[in-house]
């Protein structure tokens, strides 16, 4: 909007000028719209088999399509903030995530969890790398990296699989296993992430650099993310439950505490050159432990989700837009195949043969190996590598990221509520 002139409208009756619209205000009435949509799409799909983000997607994309002044998103050549606005999507939703873990650090909780960490994340690596490296013929270090990126499950999209807010009972094995290794597996993401990465820049003619990868990447970063994670959950608990008192507690800011219990551990975690995702998760759940029935717990949880809410209706708006317009110009069908293979075949088979020998149902077994579910934390993954290093075939690698987040949205989303109504039938 130009200057406003009021000489300009007395004098020649410019009325034009003085109707015309600012496109902030345009910009804030979207957000006003987008926060209101956020805000009752879950209660309205509550009783259908829908879940949000297919709806975000089917609005992103009509919105985009309408002929209105507004630039188009372009998910590529803004990789910077996709990677930023992902990120910080993965790491309130693992606040979210650990707060819901009713017994975080006993046996039960990892009972069955520790097995898809330990042996069906590592499967399934090795299986994707396989495809993509020697059936899609992608090179090494994007092989590398595709294995990385699908690998862990995602904490954000898969609400309807995870255990129950704080304040509510829940027995439900399958529920707990999914919702604990969603919680964890993000951020073992990461070292193989960094591998990939260390590949396209360094090569294989040395591997001398990977001794460096495993002490520095894996040893070190793990284990002074766990250390920070624990020391900071631990002292944010004591102060709040301790030395202000639980009797004031009440006063507090639900939302400022939420934000710092998720910010501290993850900007701490960073800066000493370790893993966010793995800080905040095992913050919130030390958190947790500590004062397991405080009614903060319930606050903060809700407040976590709402926020991950508005995230997720965001990038899905803008997985809409994007496929409007430009995603199928660049998109080759073998993509889809990959995905779908991914989805329906590798993690099912990975996932059952991981929970082999346990004393769950079957029922039980294939609802946890079949809801790995894939989304925000695989689009942080391959925004972060494409971001960091230059991959041969890297537009192929995020078009197969995008539409494994669209598949899993649609069959994991859309049978969710079945899955968990048929496991529970013999819980």
């Amino acid at each position: 909007m130009d200057k406003y002139k009021p000489e300009a409208l007395i004098g020649d009756g410019d009325w034009e000028a003085y109707f015309s619209v600012d496109n902030y205000d345009v910009y804030l009435l979207y957000a006003g719209l987008l926060l209101l949509v956020a805000a009752l799409l879950p209660k309205l799909l509550s009783k259908y088999t829908l879940s949000a983000p297919i709806v975000y997607l089917v609005l992103g994309y009509s919105f985009f399509l309408l002929p209105i002044n507004i630039e188009r998103p372009d998910l590529i050549a803004d990789i910077w903030w996709v990677k930023k606005l992902a990120e910080f999507t993965v790491v309130i939703s693992l606040t979210s995530a650990a707060l819901k873990l009713k017994n975080p650090f006993k046996r039960i909780t990892w009972k069955y969890s520790w097995r898809l960490l330990a042996f069906t994340m590592p499967l399934t690596m090795l299986i994707t790398f396989a495809l993509g490296y020697w059936i899609f013929g992608f090179a090494l270090a994007s092989a590398i990296l595709i294995a990385a990126v699908v690998a862990p499950t995602d904490p954000v999209l898969a609400n309807e699989v995870q255990t129950s807010a704080p304040h509510e009972e829940d027995s439900s094995p399958t529920r707990l296993a999914l919702t604990s290794e969603a919680g964890v597996n993000d951020g073992l993401a990461f070292p193989f992430t960094y591998l990939a990465i260390g590949v396209a820049i360094l090569g294989t003619g040395s591997i001398e650099w990977v001794w460096s990868w495993f002490l520095m990447d894996v040893l070190y970063k793990i284990g002074v993310a766990v250390l920070i994670g624990a020391g900071l959950g631990w002292g944010i608990a004591k102060l709040l439950f301790n030395v202000i008192g639980a009797s004031k507690s009440s006063g507090l800011t639900t939302g400022i505490l939420t934000i710092s219990l998720t910010l501290i551990p993850y900007a701490a975690a960073q800066i000493a050159v370790s893993y966010g995702f793995i800080a905040v998760f095992i913050a919130a759940a030390v958190f947790k432990n500590s004062e397991e029935q405080h009614e903060y717990q319930q606050f903060l949880h809700d407040f976590s989700e709402e926020i991950e809410r508005v995230l997720v209706a965001v990038i899905f708006i803008l997985i809409g837009g994007y496929i409007s317009f430009s995603y199928f110009n660049d998109f080759d069908w073998y993509l889809a195949i990959f995905a779908l293979i991914l989805i329906l075949a590798v993690r099912p088979v990975c996932g059952y043969l991981g929970l082999l020998g346990t004393d769950l149902k079957k029922r039980q077994k294939f609802t946890m190996s079949f809801y790995g579910i894939r989304g925000v934390g695989s689009l942080y993954y391959v925004s972060y590598a494409i971001y960091s290093a230059d991959f041969e075939r890297e537009k192929d690698m995020f078009l197969l990221v995008i539409f494994l987040m669209i598949a899993s949205v649609f069959i994991h989303g859309i049978t969710a509520a079945y899955a968990v109504r048929y496991t529970a039938k013999v819980e």
